[in-house]
């Protein structure tokens, strides 16, 4: 499937946002190797983090695709997305 740049915005804003998650998990609970979480917990951040690993997978490979078929160079692709998608919610770029 061939995908817009306003396409891989989209999809930047939502790993940007599964990450956002992943953190905010994190600050709550603290880090997944604490011995003090509750099972509940662990596969809380274990979900949060496999969710936002696979999103950024994808949209990795929806960035290759793009540039290899408008014959940009990746680093500028990836550069146009992340400056598309705004700053990452909870920071400050």
């Amino acid at each position: 499937m061939g995908y817009t740049l306003a396409e891989l915005i989209e999809k930047q804003r939502t790993v940007d946002e599964a990450h956002s998650h992943v953190e905010e998990l994190r600050g709550r609970f603290g880090p997944p190797s604490a011995e003090s979480l509750t099972p509940a917990q662990a596969v809380a951040q274990e979900t949060a983090w496999r969710a936002w690993r696979d999103l950024e997978r994808d949209l990795q490979n929806a960035v290759a695709q793009y540039a290899k078929k408008s014959g940009r160079p990746r680093p500028d692709v990836e550069h146009d997305v992340r400056r598309g998608a705004g700053p990452t919610p909870g920071t400050q770029r």
